[in-house]
């Protein structure tokens, strides 16, 4: 058997091993369940690890065998726990889903199992992917692999640690406000958020409609590319996707311009070292023959207040189904409300409980237009600013955190965890398609831990952020 190196994998090298017999499917899927067995006890990136992969394994054996394998057949992944399995539980992190068995499979797992590709367990989340830190889990909170004082990000965070532990050659996670950015970070992995639309929200658990959207992280953009590639595309059940047409039609151009909103800088609460490597990372895409200017974003300073009253809401909305009667927990009342209020009471954790509040009174009677249609009003200003930005620049580049990863506990001030989506929330209010990818140290306490940059383009130009990340990579 070759020697398999996790910390280097990837998806191209992999399939090209299990192609010429280096190693097979079970060998390789044995490697990463090893790792888990040996790190997660600490780590705590997987809730689950489940119990058939040697099965799914000899599964994408016989298409090998066969000469019918993709490029994702045998690959091992980790899936955030909010995103439906058939047969298998998906709790969102929740007590009120704790033992909820999903009766169907979401649309990307349909594409993954298509693609002959094996899914080694659940990864841990913030409760119904609501925080970015991961302390927001009722099963416990998941520990960057980097310093395990420090949190790996959120929601995301389960999926990010396991990539970095070398848990998993590729996860998948959501992403509403920056949930697989945040987290892929602080990690020190790459993480995409896809166009709005463009991966199928079907059988993901909601929860902020208009913002919610599966994306891939992985140790390399190649990575993430070719599992974007499998699980994108129009759905039938789900109305929000969008079709190929969308991508064939999207305005290509040569042009090799990236736009620093540098005037976003300008605000208490973000590091100097993150400041400084955004700078270096300037430096370094001028040395690759990109132009890099600067631009403005007039309206980008309301981005976190705006998406602090939109997802709420939708938030508040969405969870009302979780009431005790249908499925999840059940706790017994006097009555039919004192059941939904112990059962919800007693099921949400305390950031669950926080913004439905916080949402439910901004769709109130008297509140609705001052609140929830004013951010909507101004989401569309800050959705025209990025189009406008991208008339004269093909790639906004920005950090992805304020922040390298905090220590857990640190920030129980719910705004101060709430700025750590400065950065990424932008991009989900305006539908686009950002990346972030790994882009050096900070020395912290003796710890060296993980910075990323972000990269955002125009609806429909994964392309453009595949393209500048790979060059970032090799560069």
């Amino acid at each position: 058997m070759a020697d398999i190196d996790l910390s280097t994998l990837t998806i191209a090298q992999a399939h090209e091993h299990l192609i010429k017999g280096d190693f097979s499917v079970k060998e390789l899927a044995q490697k990463y369940l090893d790792v888990i067995s040996e790190k997660n006890g600490d780590i705590n990136a997987y809730l689950e690890v489940y119990s058939d992969v040697m099965e799914q394994a000899e599964i994408a054996q016989k298409k090998i065998d066969s000469k019918d394998a993709g490029v994702l057949t045998g690959i091992p992944f980790g899936i955030k726990d909010n995103i439906l399995i058939k047969g298998r539980i998906a709790s969102a992190s929740s007590k009120i889903l704790e033992n909820y068995t999903a009766t169907y499979d979401s649309t990307a797992i349909v594409k993954l199992k298509k693609a002959g590709a094996i899914f080694l367990g659940r990864t841990n989340m913030d409760e119904f992917a609501m925080g970015g830190s991961t302390e927001n889990s009722a099963f416990g909170v998941t520990k960057n692999p980097h310093d395990l004082e420090r949190v790996p990000g959120g929601s995301s965070g389960g999926s990010a640690a396991a990539v970095a532990m070398n848990g998993a050659l590729v996860t998948i996670g959501s992403d509403t406000g920056g949930s697989v950015r945040q987290p892929a970070s602080f990690c020190g992995v790459v993480g995409l958020k896809p166009t709005y639309g463009s991966v199928s929200r079907h059988g993901l658990i909601a929860m902020g409609s208009s913002l919610d959207v599966i994306g891939p992280m992985g140790k390399s953009v190649a990575d993430v590319e070719t599992v974007f590639d499998a699980i994108k595309g129009e759905d039938i059940m789900d109305a929000t996707s969008v079709s190929d047409e969308k991508y064939s039609n999207a305005e290509k151009t040569d042009r090799k311009i990236i736009g620093v909103p540098r005037h976003i800088l300008d605000q208490e609460g973000i590091d100097d070292v993150v400041k400084k490597n955004l700078e270096d990372v300037i430096t370094k895409y001028e040395q690759l023959g990109y132009e890099v200017k600067d631009i403005e974003l007039p309206h980008i300073e309301y981005a976190l207040a705006v998406y602090y009253i939109i997802m709420p809401a939708e938030a508040s909305s969405n969870l009302s189904r979780f009431d005790g009667v249908k499925y999840g927990l059940h706790v017994e009342g006097n009555d039919l409300l004192e059941d939904y209020i112990k059962t919800r009471g007693e099921g949400f954790g305390t950031e669950v409980r926080r913004r439905i509040l916080l949402g439910t009174y901004v769709l109130s009677a008297g509140y609705y237009d001052a609140y929830y249609n004013k951010a909507n009003t101004v989401r569309t200003l800050i959705a025209q600013d990025f189009d406008k930005a991208f008339t004269d620049v093909d790639l906004i580049l920005m950090p992805t955190t304020p922040t390298p990863a905090f220590k857990i506990g640190e920030k129980s001030d719910p705004l101060s965890m709430y700025f750590a989506d400065i950065f990424t929330a932008p991009a989900n209010l305006a539908g686009a398609p950002a990346i972030s990818i790994p882009s050096g140290f900070a020395d912290v306490d003796g710890n060296r831990l993980p910075l990323g940059i972000q990269l955002v383009a125009p609806k429909y130009r994964e392309d453009l952020l595949f393209s500048a990340g790979k060059k970032f990579e090799q560069g």
